[in-house]
């Protein structure tokens, strides 16, 4: 497995990155500040303010001391495979399948550095 690339066999990238604001206004000031300083236009969601795709901003109760990292794959089942290899679980209650039951969405089970990761599938 030494030839393995992650980033090539899984198509690992970068989604966007999580930040837990302290309810509705506070995210939404946020969101604010990214349109004003980067021209990040806001969208809102039940739970969330994207300022663009790059940053969203939980209203409350935000996975993660600090917020989250999405992580997109091609195929998340094969990342969570690897990965487990490397020490990491996941959070069950997290998961989220397509209407084929394939995994589509998974918490890992520790944060790194205060952010909590998740897989998506893209």
């Amino acid at each position: 497995m030494a030839d393995f690339d992650p980033v090539k066999e899984l198509g690992l990238k970068v989604l966007h990155v999580g930040i837990n604001a302290k309810g509705k206004d506070d995210a939404m000031r946020i969101a604010k500040d990214f349109e004003t300083l980067m021209g990040f236009m806001p969208r809102t969601t039940p739970i969330s303010v994207f300022a663009s795709d790059l940053v969203e901003i939980m209203y409350e109760n935000g996975r993660g001391e600090k917020g989250h990292i999405g992580i997109g794959t091609t195929d998340v089942e094969k990342a969570v495979e690897y990965f487990k290899g490397r020490g990491m679980g996941t959070i069950k209650e997290t998961e989220q399948r397509d209407e084929n039951g394939k995994l589509t969405f998974v918490y890992f089970d520790r944060e790194i550095g205060g952010f909590a990761v998740h897989l998506k599938k893209y």
